[in-house]
């Protein structure tokens, strides 16, 4: 087994682009904590009887994530309490990978210090842009200042640090966006995750566009920036790992690449994801509901058992978007000469678009097709 992610759905205002699970109103918060050290405690057993995993492997943690959310508004105190609720009830290695994702607002230099001194070994930091006007398009929590402060500050005090920045925001021109990357690379820090801006319905931002008081992104804006991305950090010794992560050597993300390799992890908390290697579940998305099912002993999930066309869909999906690519050998062994010969019709115009290519029996995408890569995958899916 691979690792716990808690999520903790409580934010201090809500991004404009942002359709993840949570909440603005903190007066749940300290119910909320307690009903998720709770659901840690309850799925201890999940992953017990599990006849494909040797007695050694059984339970074991390696990653502890705190996404969410904001979940830098929780009290060191309650960060290390959810800590120590894993470790009561699971075995977990010796020297884990633990995360907490954070916003600059939150960082002072005396929480840092105080962060420093419990569990937590890795910072994920929600920059998104250094500049001010970005800032306040996306309705950010913090300003340009204290991002910076903030990067400052954790250097001094943590080693493994990662950053997220935003690509492909209208009116950013290409020299703006090499300055933020730039400015990222100032402070030395050994992981970055950067995604495009992207319209999810039911956003704020979604509906600035529609009424037409913020212009809509282009794709073609977002492909120069990710060319630029890419470019540039691979000039300074990153590893693009990951369609949207790059870590310098030994800095990848541990729970994120044991989600990519098809790894098992539990998902605790509102909205969150849990997968088995036979299943999938995720929990309510509602907060009133998940505290009161977890006050009843119940578990607020629904499962979804994956059929072998979904475990190949995964598996192309993310194969693809990483620097492992797809192993054409696991896809005969594992699904079968069927899905092998399905895919290596579906890939020949990929291949003579010059879109992929395939080494040492791997298919990975090509330069040019990296940008595309979701796409690609989704023509070599199986529809059930």
């Amino acid at each position: 087994m691979s690792g716990i992610y808690i999520h903790i759905p409580f934010c201090k205002q809500a991004c404009h682009y942002c359709d993840f699970h949570f909440s603005t109103s903190m007066k749940k918060k300290e119910e909320m904590v307690l009903a998720i050290a709770k659901e840690i405690q309850m799925r201890a057993s999940e992953f017990e009887n599990d006849p494909s995993e040797s007695e050694q492997a059984k339970q074991i943690i390696e990653t502890i994530y705190f996404g969410g959310g904001t979940p830098s508004v929780l009290t060191s105190g309650e960060i290390e309490f959810l800590i120590a609720a894993v470790y009561s009830n699971y075995r977990v290695s010796e020297n884990p990978e633990i995360t907490l994702e954070a916003n600059p607002d939150d960082l002072s230099s005396e929480r840092i210090i105080e962060l420093s001194k419990s569990p937590i070994n890795r910072l994920s930091i929600g920059i998104q842009s250094f500049f001010e006007e970005d800032l306040r398009m996306m309705n950010r929590a913090h300003n340009s200042a204290e991002a910076k402060k903030c990067l400052e500050e954790a250097t001094k005090y943590f080693d493994n640090i990662s950053l997220d920045l935003i690509y492909g925001i209208p009116g950013m021109s290409n020299e703006k966006w090499r300055q933020n990357i730039e400015t990222a690379l100032s402070f030395g820090i050994p992981h970055i995750s950067s995604y495009a801006l992207t319209v999810e319905p039911k956003t704020a931002l979604n509906k600035l566009i529609q009424t037409g008081k913020i212009a809509a992104p282009k794709d073609e804006v977002a492909q120069e920036h990710f060319a630029i991305l890419v470019e540039t950090l691979e000039a300074n010794d990153f590893i693009h790992y990951e369609l949207s992560n790059f870590g310098k050597e030994n800095y990848f993300s541990k729970n994120n690449s044991a989600y990519w390799l098809g790894k098992k992890y539990i998902g605790i908390g509102p909205s969150a994801h849990s997968y088995n290697g036979i299943s999938r579940s995720w929990n309510v998305s509602n907060n009133s509901i998940y505290l009161k099912s977890i006050q009843e002993n119940k578990l607020p999930n629904e499962i979804e058992i994956l059929s072998t066309a979904d475990r190949y869909n995964e598996y192309i999906m993310t194969g693809l978007r990483t620097v492992w690519g797809v192993s054409l050998e696991r896809i005969e062994t594992e699904f079968g000469s069927a899905y092998l010969e399905y895919l290596n019709k579906q890939i020949q115009k990929f291949l003579d678009d010059d879109l992929v290519f395939i080494e040492n029996n791997i298919l990975k995408p090509t330069k040019k097709g990296k940008f595309l890569t979701d796409g690609i995958a989704s023509d070599l899916f199986i529809l059930n």
